[in-house]
């Protein structure tokens, strides 16, 4: 096959492999929201509970496809403390019902559950509550650059573990890009955007058990001996695709697990 098919080929899966990747990490974790619908006296009605909000306001909540013969509550608590539950009712405006969670400290979260009533009928939209977590707003010029880096630094792996699979040339150079989009968006940029969110630059090991630090160190370290491989002796590609396995395996953890939250009681944030 022709140098230039080939390669172009191989970076076209490694592409469409990464962005499958990225739409898996967005999709999952315990802060994407849960979106679903319901029917009310053939009204369907759409709804998006948050499970993540920035703090510098309250948060909102917008159940669409209301109307005025449609009412509703939400009640909610402080996560992980014994009180009194508050209940509010929902308002509505222009077809749709809307409701707010009062702002809470950085890593401050609550808990909460939403009822829709209509001709005496009671809807409960979730039994179970749904935690929303409260974060600092990260700047875009920290935030969008950590996200690219990191997204070409799952691209430049998977490419780099194809480029030992299909015996290329470019191991070594590829691995080397590799690390280095880790350094930046994991190992530098990271930390800034933790300090943003929860005002800590670091809270994995040895600090905490935050499991998107911790999987970035491991991932970043894999990457760094597997480059240093490559420096002793070009033949170590191996070393390269193992690395490119652990950063895979790093991916498809659901980010934000074991984050960044508050103790009420304390006053203090906690990890794990």
């Amino acid at each position: 096959m022709n140098k230039v098919l080939k390669s172009s080929l191989l970076w076209t899966f490694a592409i469409l492999f990464t962005l499958s990747i990225a739409v898996y990490q967005r999709l999952t974790g315990p802060t994407h929201p849960i979106r679903g619908t319901i029917e009310i006296n053939d009204t369907e009605l759409k709804y998006k509970l948050l499970r993540s909000a920035e703090n510098h306001e309250p948060a909102t909540l917008v159940i669409k496809g209301a109307n005025q013969d449609i009412s509703g509550t939400i009640k909610f608590k402080r996560f992980k403390i014994e009180e009194e539950w508050t209940i509010r009712k929902l308002h509505y405006e222009n077809g749709e019902l809307i409701a707010q969670l009062p702002q809470q400290p950085m890593a401050g979260k609550l808990e909460y559950i939403i009822k829709l009533n209509s001709d005496g009928k009671e809807y409960v939209i979730n039994e179970t509550p749904v935690v929303m977590r409260f974060k600092g707003a990260v700047p875009k010029y920290i935030l969008y650059p950590h996200i690219l880096f990191m997204f070409l630094a799952m691209l430049w792996s998977s490419r780099t573990g194809l480029d030992v699979l299909f015996k290329g040339p470019k191991t070594k150079n590829m691995a080397f890009a590799t690390m280095m989009f880790l350094l930046l968006g994991g190992m530098i940029l990271g930390p800034f955007v933790q300090k943003f969110a929860f005002d800590a630059y670091w809270t994995g090991w040895p600090f905490g058990q935050d499991l998107t630090d911790n999987k970035t160190l491991v991932a970043f370290i894999a990457w760094v001996i597997a480059y240093l491989r490559l420096r002793k002796d070009n033949n170590n590609k191996w070393w390269a695709l193992a690395a490119a396995v652990i950063l895979l395996m790093v991916y498809l953890i659901p980010h934000s697990m074991f984050g960044s939250e508050l103790d009420y009681s304390s006053g203090q944030v906690v990890t794990g």
